[in-house]
């Protein structure tokens, strides 16, 4: 039972979206880690995802039933009551919440709120059986844990913050179309309106290179603004430019479920491989470097002024 309870929580989208929370998380932290608040903050925030994991099997039983890859999930199959997976869902939540609140900040759990909100509310229970735009709003959700870790430590949502968001949000639309294309038969048969079945596999792949390119751009950007270091950019760019022709190697795939899996694979590397540079190859933040050059020109002028009274009572 114990188990059941487990694979409720999708225990593989837990621990992915732990590891964008220790990016985000250490970036900010820039070599000064409280290891108490990274463990505070870890854990509330995946018991926020797993609440809203459970919730979303909750919702999506009646077509998880219609899709090969989930008809074996607990609630389908009836393990566990979903009056009993609801009650689990709001505890885990309200944990996740209750703990992030006293260990963090108000800014860490109104952005953590404003995930889960669209997430369960926005995507699960609204756009996902009606709209082709159900992913882009859902990766909104998919892209907060990171800049929840990083605003754990910095209090503040500035322009390492709206890096990160950018970041994670176009990373989700090549990676949730790539599932799409692969598990195509599936969405199909739910009658789940994503973006290759409405469109067409086609379009999916335009958009895919489209986003790709995009994810290019904002990745490097945290390198051009000054927050991560040289290491993260040569990984992000060798990365960035794989995952892009894997895309457009698409437009001529003999298979395409091949190719999306394939691509899907690669998406998890790439955003792994980002996650663990932006953890260990980090820039001073602005706020230090400002300060150490305010510092330096202080000493500067108490020299130049300790050397004009020595030239004056010489004189």
């Amino acid at each position: 039972m114990i188990k059941q309870y487990l694979l409720l929580t999708k225990p593989g989208i837990v621990f992915g979206n732990l590891i964008s929370v220790a990016g985000g998380f250490f970036l900010a932290s820039r070599g000064n880690i409280d290891l108490a608040l990274f463990v505070a903050t870890a854990l509330g925030v995946s018991l926020i995802i797993a609440s809203g994991c459970v919730f979303n099997n909750y919702i999506d039983r009646d077509i998880d039933e219609k899709m090969e890859r989930t008809r074996n999930r607990v609630l389908v199959k009836g393990l566990i009551s979903p009056t009993h997976a609801i009650v689990y869902a709001c505890t885990l939540g309200v944990a996740g919440v209750a703990l992030l609140y006293k260990t963090t900040n108000l800014l860490a759990v109104t952005l953590v709120l404003m995930g889960f909100i669209v997430y369960v509310g926005l995507y699960s229970l609204w756009l996902k059986r009606r709209s082709v735009y159900g992913t882009l709003v859902g990766s909104l959700s998919g892209a907060v844990p990171p800049v929840v870790g990083y605003c754990a430590v910095s209090n503040s949502f500035d322009m390492g913050a709206a890096i990160l968001l950018l970041i994670f949000s176009l990373w989700q639309m090549p990676h949730s179309y790539a599932i799409a294309i692969f598990r195509f038969n599936d969405y199909q048969t739910a009658n789940i309106p994503v973006l290759p079945v409405i469109k067409g596999i086609s379009a999916a792949k335009r958009h895919i290179v489209l986003y790709i390119a995009a994810f290019i751009v904002a990745t490097l950007m945290l390198s051009i603004s000054g927050y991560a270091g040289y290491n993260y950019f040569v990984v992000a760019a060798v990365s960035g430019a794989y995952w892009l022709w894997m895309g457009v190697s698409g437009y001529t795939a003999v298979d395409d479920r091949v190719w999306a899996k394939k691509l899907f694979v690669f998406s998890i590397v790439t955003i792994t491989s980002l996650s663990v540079m932006m953890s260990v190859d980090f820039q001073a933040s602005h706020q230090v470097l400002m300060t150490s050059v305010t510092q330096l020109c202080n000493q500067l002028i108490d020299s130049d002024g300790a050397f004009c009274s020595m030239f004056i009572s010489q004189i």
